[in-house]
């Protein structure tokens, strides 16, 4: 059933059993059965799109919607985290597929984040690295993380502090440790990531950085990293020799 009851787009004329055309509902049961079958890998973007339309848009033919919306933001995870504001200039998306689109999300990125959260994280660096990409990589804007470790390093909190721009994010080293200090955090790692996709750090990036070090260092808290996230790769500023 839909979500909502103003379908956003002109539905295709039901049968006179009140029925989808054969053609439409025999695809969306064969592309379920292939994905049953084969998961993931066994299906394009557009078809993966179309598996989470369906709910959405339950009297329409949805390929033409996946087509456009995978034309207009490049792949399924920039469709899936692409701001509602700009989901709405799309012809063919209404409220209910941006509510399916943003529960995909939701749900991908609490999912990363369990097998991170209250986890030894320098054990879990794969899964660190996975969740920051699947939460920050294909954001349009700058934000600016600081997940906050105990004495054994395992992750207690992770925090947006700052969201910005498309290049520029506002960061407080003093509201950083101010929070640092109120969760009894014994390590910092900071994240940010970069919309350009370029991972490569900026004087800013450097100079900020190294101020939240010296204010760390004071306090006896550990700072393990700072990684830059970009849309297919990141910069760790230890394995790049910036700490």
């Amino acid at each position: 059933m839909p979500l909502f009851s103003n379908d956003e787009a002109a539905p295709v004329p039901v049968t006179n059993k009140g029925r989808l055309p054969s053609y439409i509902s025999d695809h969306r049961a064969r592309l379920r059965e292939r994905f049953m079958a084969g998961g993931a890998e066994a299906i394009p973007d557009y078809e993966m799109l179309e598996l989470v339309l369906f709910r959405a848009i339950p009297r329409q033919d949805v390929k033409p919607l996946a087509r456009r919306l995978l034309d207009k933001f490049g792949d399924f995870n920039r469709v899936l985290t692409a701001p509602p504001i700009r989901l709405r200039e799309m012809h063919g998306v209404g409220e209910a597929v941006i509510v399916e689109l943003k529960l995909v999300e939701a749900a991908a990125q609490r999912l990363a984040r369990s097998k991170v959260i209250n986890r030894h994280i320098l054990s879990s660096w794969n899964a660190l690295i996975d969740y920051c990409h699947t939460t920050m990589a294909h954001r349009e804007t700058e934000q600016f993380r600081v997940l906050y470790l105990d004495r054994k390093n395992v992750l207690i909190a992770d925090e947006a502090q700052a969201q910005g721009t498309i290049d520029h994010v506002p960061v407080y080293p003093r509201e950083v440790m101010k929070r640092a200090l109120e969760l009894n955090a014994a390590a910092l790692i900071l994240v940010h990531n970069h919309p350009s996709g370029d991972p490569t750090p900026s004087e800013a990036d450097i100079t900020m950085t190294n101020q939240i070090k010296q204010a760390a260092d004071v306090l006896g808290i550990t700072l393990h990293d700072h990684l830059i996230i970009g849309k297919s790769r990141e910069l760790s500023f230890r394995g790049a020799g910036y700490i």
